[in-house]
């Protein structure tokens, strides 16, 4: 069968990995180099941790007050635009308790699924991605936060998360020994892992490749030749290739190019931004998340720091602001005052597109207008933990198998009414 995955993110990559592993004839489309895209510059974490979807009650109130702070961790930019009024309307009617929970027990058997693939390929000769079992930090400061990780403990333990443990201050300081930190304690997740997503990425294009993958890079999808319920072709600016299945990995350029197929899709793009120091003494033992900062710190490939966050709902060809970097080292410095870290000049800035559904829950799976079309996008800020999964997914729905997981949940016409 010959399929097309379209978007050379780490979703594309591990999709055409494992059709290519099935015996498919696998082209990838993308509309860059594939050097750049979202799947670089995260936090590189994998994490069952993660079972809380974007959408909660929580962050819909401290998005009203944090809109006019264009520092502050989340931040929508004020535009008037249709498809941003219908997704955030979408995006409050979903941030409920009841929805919330609901979701937990399907987002930790994904994040699971696909820290095995991970862990699978991190035994293969071929893969040296840094993949780090240590575990995950969440650091509060506050009363507040500390109530909140109690909690979220609690709801750890019965999701099957036992290993999961509420520190206290002089716990935490053992842990993390080498420099001050602000803190009254921290959750640790001793279920996660992280790795560096640089190499794992130029990895992946490097093994395909060798396979007999085939990379359009530079091309940009314009439309489809469709007809009897199927996609028959997917034509870029400047080709047109034939396809018995069509894979739609397009992470926040999704919505647009699932209009073209009448598909409705609310999903924004949510930008964030990192940045990657080599040899620095600002180092730490584990990956942290800041739950009052909302930022993530890690330690990877033996001599790499990355600080990264924020979460910018706007488009994507939006200029980048230097103002989100500057909220990110001051939210560091609050944790660790010794880390005295200049702000960077913007060449020195990575910042990418986060496709961020109306849930904050992936849209996976067939769709009933288009019989040999998969969507796989939506992963929000879970893309590369859910990254490995997605691919063996995608690749057992095409072929008509039993998934691994039940994906129900992540129906991508969930929202048609």
């Amino acid at each position: 069968m010959e399929v097309v995955v379209i978007g050379g993110g780490i979703v594309g990559l591990s999709s055409a990995y494992f059709l290519q592993e099935a015996g498919h004839q696998v082209t990838i489309i993308d509309q860059t180099d594939m050097t750049q895209n979202c799947s670089y510059g995260n936090a590189g974490y994998v994490c069952p941790s993660h079972f809380t979807p974007l959408a909660t009650p929580g962050i819909v109130k401290q998005g009203f007050k944090w809109m006019l702070n264009s520092e502050s961790p989340f931040y929508v930019k004020p535009r008037l635009s249709l498809s941003l009024i219908k997704w955030g309307l979408q995006f409050m009617k979903e941030a409920t308790p009841e929805k919330v929970k609901r979701a937990a027990i399907p987002l930790r058997d994904y994040a699971f699924l696909s820290k095995h693939c991970y862990k699978e390929w991190e035994a293969l000769p071929q893969f040296k991605f840094a993949y780090e079992h240590k575990g995950l930090l969440e650091i509060f400061q506050t009363e507040k936060a500390a109530e909140h990780s109690h909690h979220l403990v609690h709801r750890a333990h019965e999701l099957g998360l036992t290993d999961t443990k509420l520190l206290n201050q002089q716990e935490l300081f053992a842990m993390e020994p080498n420099h001050k930190l602000n803190a009254m304690g921290a959750i640790y997740f001793a279920c996660d892992g992280h790795l560096y997503p640089a190499k794992l990425m130029h990895q992946l294009i490097d093994d395909l490749k060798t396979k007999g993958v085939q990379f359009k890079m530079n091309e940009t999808v314009v439309n489809f030749e469709k007809g009897g319920g199927k996609i028959n072709s997917v034509i870029t600016n400047s080709n047109k290739y034939k396809a018995d299945a069509v894979v739609m990995a397009t992470g926040s350029w999704s919505r647009e190019l699932a209009e073209q197929l009448d598909i409705n899709l609310p999903l924004m793009p949510g930008r964030g931004y990192s940045i990657t120091l080599e040899d620095t003494p600002y180092r730490t033992n584990y990956p942290a998340v800041f739950i009052e900062g909302r930022v993530a710190i890690t330690p990877m490939d033996t001599n790499k720091m990355r600080f990264g966050g924020t979460m910018e709902i706007t488009t994507t060809n939006a200029a980048p602001r230097i103002n989100r970097v500057i909220g990110i080292l001051k939210a560091v410095k609050r944790y660790f005052p010794e880390f005295d870290i200049p702000v960077p000049t913007m060449d020195k800035v990575w910042y990418g597109y986060r496709p961020c559904s109306a849930d904050g829950l992936p849209y996976l799976g067939r769709t009933k207008k288009w019989n040999n079309l998969v969507m796989a996008t939506g992963h929000s800020m879970v893309g590369l933990s859910l990254g490995a999964g997605t691919g063996k997914l995608v690749s057992e729905i095409i072929d008509e198998k039993p998934t691994s997981i039940d994906i129900s949940f992540y129906n991508p016409e969930r929202f048609d009414h």
